[in-house]
């Protein structure tokens, strides 16, 4: 593999699961860390331009800090890049996940006294306990119980995941209720559900599901790629996708987009796959 959006390395540093494959000054088994801000920039090199965003509590294997830097490999997928050598907090269990579009964390078991940050769904917490309808986090913060699903606990439907997002703003490499693109959309929607998925729909289009002769009809859930676009079906006729279009997460006729889409980039349709 030579994707380095997935191969552990930098030239200074790589992963020791690379020895004999790569050059490296330094091999290293590295070390878990969580993430602690609401959202966190993946970058492609220090001070760089963002690939995606991670979520507070997402486990990142630490490869090497860096002055203001830490070079990670993202437990959820495998992508590898940058982050704010700020960001990073010590490994811990995570009992729960955020299950709602989006929840605020606060200072006390109340809604009347300001949000301390705002989350995001799929952000991981440590619950310690309960406080009326509150969740208690391991750092003395509390969340509403109702947003929040135990670890294990997935869900069933991949498009009623997507359909959380509806109105979203469209965000180049985004993976947040606050911004997200058409390749974070789908991984949230799979994740949430408990199949495997990489982070950009050109590793999508490559691994996920089974790819469908053409002609097959679409049913609920299948995903539609084009070069540099994913979407996904809500039924044979309507998809779901975060695109730049609309500027939004948003719902289209699948015909209406694919005409729309060829007559503004051509010939630039890939197929569908069946996750």
């Amino acid at each position: 593999m030579t994707d380095r959006r997935l191969l552990p390395t930098n030239g200074r540093v790589a992963h020791v699961s690379l020895r004999g494959e790569v050059a490296a000054a330094r091999f290293t088994e590295g070390d878990w860390a969580r993430l602690r801000p609401p959202l966190t920039d993946l970058l492609a090199r220090p001070d760089g331009p963002r690939d995606r965003q991670l979520l507070r509590g997402e486990r990142v294997l630490v490869l090497e800090r860096s002055g203001r830097h830490a070079f990670i490999q993202s437990g959820k997928d495998g992508y590898c890049g940058y982050v704010d050598e700020a960001a990073l907090g010590p490994d811990h269990p995570v009992t729960h996940w955020v299950a709602a579009p989006a929840t605020h964390l606060y200072a006390t078991a109340t809604i009347k006294r300001r949000e301390v940050a705002s989350l995001s769904f799929g952000a991981c917490l440590s619950i310690t306990g309960e406080e009326g309808r509150f969740a208690l986090t391991h750092d003395g913060l509390y969340v509403p119980r109702t947003h929040l699903n135990p670890v294990g606990v997935r869900m069933a439907d991949p498009a009623a995941v997507a359909a959380l997002f509806l109105g979203t703003p469209y965000l180049w490499g985004g993976n947040s209720r606050g911004g997200i693109d058409c390749s974070g959309l789908v991984q949230a929607a799979l994740l949430a559900c408990g199949h495997q998925c990489p982070g950009d729909s050109d590793l999508q289009w490559r691994a996920v599901g089974q790819r469908l002769d053409e002609g097959t009809p679409v049913r609920r859930g299948d995903l539609l790629f084009w070069k540099g676009h994913v979407a996904m079906a809500i039924d044979g006729d309507t998809m779901i996708h975060a695109n730049a279009h609309a500027m939004a997460v948003a719902l289209e006729p699948i015909l209406l987009a694919k005409d729309r889409i060829r007559a503004a980039e051509g010939d630039s349709w890939l197929g569908v796959r069946r996750p």
